[in-house]
């Protein structure tokens, strides 16, 4: 990969996207006036262009990804209006409590699930994919938003760039109130979410027991998973389904003893 500028904004942000390079161990780039296609056709690697957002170009997709909060801020709004969001429905969350994020993308669920929990609970995210993971925490406290609670929240997560299959067997017995898990990047319908280049990069996986095991191993109260409605996984790995009429997918979890 290399690291360049905004053509506009070239001698602005050189600085930072130098250190940038360093940080990730990339190559240092100047723009100069180069479209994205002769950047790929020059140097046939991917490319981080550095401006006031950092936005990242795969050589297999037209169109970057970059951060973006996506539904957390509407969501949040809802809860502030009293209305019942799914996702904290199902994870039973509540002020105070510690959450663990095995499946980050761009951490909307994160977000909304920082809010709730406040500043006495916690959030820690993880993401497989360096380049979301890096973008993601990146973006999380920079995020430019008109609305301080819910920049506290998502200046509160804590993003950790591993494997999840790993990283829980790590973690002592009973350290986080809740686990969860969000598979959905296999499904079509991230296509009408707008973030269809996240899916092209994110890491894909598919759950087994084992996993599921640490979970229920780490998790004091509850295991989450959120899924299409049409999977088999729910059942598989013995989760309680939380139906939605209408909706694409489900929220299911498992009750810790």
């Amino acid at each position: 990969m290399i690291v360049t500028t905004a053509m506009k904004t070239a001698a602005k942000y050189k600085e930072r996207a130098q250190q940038i390079a360093n940080e990730l161990g990339c190559r240092y780039i100047d723009r100069c006036d180069r479209s994205i296609q002769t950047l790929y056709t020059t140097y046939g690697a991917d490319i981080l262009i550095v401006s006031d957002k950092l936005y990242y170009y795969n050589a297999q997709r037209q169109e970057p990804f970059f951060f973006h909060p996506n539904s957390a801020m509407y969501r949040i709004k809802r809860i502030i209006n009293g209305e019942d969001d799914p996702f904290v429905v199902a994870s039973s969350l509540t002020i105070g409590q510690s959450v663990l994020d095995c499946t980050l993308g761009l951490g909307s669920d994160s977000i909304v699930a920082s809010y709730v929990v406040g500043e006495q609970g916690s959030v820690t995210a993880i993401e497989a994919n360096p380049m979301i993971a890096y973008l993601v925490k990146q973006g999380l406290p920079s995020f430019e938003i008109n609305h301080p609670v819910i920049k506290k929240a998502m200046g509160r997560v804590d993003v950790i760039h591993r494997d999840s299959r790993d990283l829980l067997k790590e973690y002592p017995d009973d350290c986080f109130d809740v686990v969860y898990f969000d598979p959905m990047f296999e499904q079509s319908n991230l296509e009408s979410d707008g973030i269809s280049v996240l899916k092209s990069i994110a890491f894909h996986d598919t759950l087994n027991m084992e996993t599921i095991e640490e979970a229920k191993r780490v998790a004091k109260r509850k295991v989450v998973l959120k899924d299409h409605w049409k999977t088999n996984r729910f059942e598989k790995f013995g989760f309680t389904v939380m139906k939605r009429k209408s909706a694409s997918f489900h929220f299911g979890y498992i009750m810790i003893d």
